[in-house]
Formats: C-alpha cells, sequence, structure tokens
C-alpha cells in the first residue's frame, strides 16, 4: 500500500489561533477559563485544553459573573457578546479574522440597505453568529432549491455573503442560481471561503484522481472536513471521514493500493500519525508527502483584549526606595 499524505492538511491558522487563546488566557487569568461553544469543532482539542483548565459551556449564562470566558472561533451573535457584557465576564474573542470579516460584511451591506442573503448550513455555529449580527433582515440559502425559491422586496440591492467553510463548488452553483434571478446582486468584496478551505478541497480534488480511496480526519460536525469528504465523492474517489484511527473499517482497504490522507483544519497532526500508524502496521504502507502541495503561510494576531493582558503582566514591577 501506497499512502499520500494532503498538504496542506490540519490546522488552519484560525484554529491554531483560537487554542493558543484558550491557553494563554488559562495562563494569565488562571484557571477555570469559559468557552463557549466548542472552540473548534475537535473533541481530542476540546478534552486537551479542558484537561489544562478550560470549562466549555453551552451559553454564557452558565458562567459566574466576572469570569473569564473565550468565544469559540466559529463567532458569536452581538446578543451573545451584549448578555456576556451584561454579567461583567471578561470576554476574550477567538472567532476568527475571516469570520469577523464576514460579519462586517454583513454590518456595511445592511447600512447600505441591502437584502442579505448568507450562504451557509442552518445549526452551524458559524452561521448563527452571522445571522446574529443584525436584528433580522438576513435569509439562510442552503442549496440551489433555497436558492430559487428565495423572494426579496428590492431586486436592485440584493447581496449575498458565504459561510467560510463551504464546499466551492457548491458555493458557485447556488451564486449562478441566484445570479440568474437577481442580476445586481452584489459579491463580497474578497471570497468569504477561508483559504484553508479553499487549499484543502483543491488538493482532494487533485488526490482524488490518482488514489484509490480518501480518508478524511475530522469531526463529525466539522463542515470543513465532511466537505472534503464531498468533494472527493464528487470526482469519483471512494472517501470516508473518521474522528480518529479506531474508526477505520478493514473493508475499505480492499484492493486498495493507493490511500490519500487528509484532515479538516481543526484536527492536530498527532491523529493523522495514528491513522498513518494504523495503516503501516496493518498494511504495510509506504508513506509520502503530497510533493505537490500548497504552501500556506498565514498569521493572525491574537486579539487586543488578551494582548492588553499580556502587555501588562510583562511590564517591570517599579520598586520605590525610601528616601
Amino acid at each position: 500500500m501506497r499512502v499520500i499524505l494532503a498538504q496542506p492538511r490540519g490546522f488552519c491558522a484560525g484554529v491554531e489561533r483560537a487554542i493558543d487563546i484558550v491557553d494563554r488566557s488559562i495562563r494569565l487569568f488562571r484557571s477555570p477559563v469559559y468557552v463557549r461553544h466548542e472552540i473548534v469543532h475537535n473533541r481530542y482539542v476540546v478534552d486537551e485544553l479542558r484537561a489544562k483548565g478550560a470549562i466549555f459551556v453551552d451559553d454564557v449564562d452558565e458562567i459566574p459573573a466576572g469570569a473569564p470566558v473565550v468565544f469559540s472561533a466559529h463567532g458569536v451573535s452581538k446578543g451573545v457578546k451584549a448578555e456576556a457584557k451584561s454579567r461583567s465576564l471578561r470576554a476574550v474573542d477567538a472567532t476568527c479574522p475571516l469570520v469577523t470579516k464576514v460579519h462586517r460584511q454583513v454590518l456595511r451591506l445592511h447600512r447600505l440597505g441591502y437584502e442579505i442573503l448568507l450562504i451557509g448550513h442552518a445549526g452551524h455555529p458559524e452561521v448563527e453568529g452571522t445571522v446574529g449580527q443584525l436584528s433580522g433582515g438576513i435569509q439562510l440559502i442552503q442549496n440551489s432549491e433555497d436558492a430559487e425559491r428565495v423572494e426579496v422586496s428590492n431586486l436592485s440591492k440584493v447581496a449575498y455573503v458565504t459561510q467560510t467553510t463551504l464546499s466551492l463548488d457548491d458555493t458557485a452553483e447556488i451564486i449562478r442560481v441566484l445570479r440568474r434571478r437577481f442580476p445586481s446582486l452584489q459579491s463580497p468584496l474578497t471570497d468569504d471561503i477561508c483559504y484553508a478551505t479553499q487549499n484543502r478541497q483543491l488538493t482532494v480534488k487533485r488526490l482524488a484522481d490518482i488514489v484509490d480511496v480518501v480518508i478524511v480526519i475530522g469531526a463529525a460536525n466539522s463542515s470543513n472536513s465532511n466537505r472534503l469528504v464531498e468533494v472527493a465523492q464528487a470526482v469519483g474517489a471512494p472517501a470516508h471521514r473518521v474522528s480518529s484511527a479506531g474508526e477505520l473499517s478493514p473493508d475499505w482497504f480492499t484492493n486498495v493500493h493507493v490511500v490519500g490522507i487528509t484532515a479538516g483544519a481543526s484536527v492536530p497532526e498527532v491523529l493523522v500519525t495514528e491513522v498513518v500508524d494504523h495503516l503501516r502496521d496493518k498494511f504495510g504502507a509506504d508513506v509520502e508527502e503530497d510533493a505537490e502541495g500548497i504552501p500556506e503561510e498565514v498569521y493572525f494576531p491574537l486579539p487586543q483584549e488578551l494582548r492588553a493582558v499580556e502587555a501588562g503582566r510583562t511590564q517591570p514591577q517599579v520598586t520605590h526606595k525610601r528616601s
């Protein structure tokens, strides 16, 4: 068996930043530090942070007044931020900057009088956070059928934004339908689907042409991981998502000679290593890195509220001598 490791795979800059924010918050504020929802969609990451002192809650009303809270990388609504403020919580916002960019677009388009169509998946925390930037006026489009049915009051003032972790191909089809129905449709100033999502999908699409099966490592509730499976299957390659090596099925590798492995943007490399070690042990697999991978050198700075606390903690103490 030959195994090709997709490049890029695993953690993106937004996920690395979010995990770092929780780590630093625990050190700065001392545990417990509360985190609203999973910081990223990966159980391994969540359990590691919980062991360090993070407490994950469903909503801010579960947090003691005045305690530190970190908002997840998926973003939160204005209502959640207002409630945190009303409880005097010390909020640190780990929202991915690319999601924040979508939030700002929504507010700008609303100020300009546009009706806003959000292409995304109902129930996903990123979609809930984006819809929650306004008290109303955003319609959710989940598929081409929704795009065919949606109605607006002013055909000349319609705009769309998208969830950052969608399938490029599916989103393009939805946009084609919307453009046909609303010729004046306003596009985002820059593409909303994040660089990491695009890079991983393009890599999987290329690998799917040369492998017998694609294994995607990622959580069941990870949108970008599920999209990677769909991208591979759309090209014609069998593809399976697993959270860990323990979910691999021997049946997937019958008469298989070349395996492609990738990982969603919230997956640590240790889980990739476990899958690779399993294939080495069971099938004597030879493993190689994807030689045509797309390099990623993106970095997002920490939020200002956390940098301010760190700066205060690192300033030298001045001792005043009695004259």
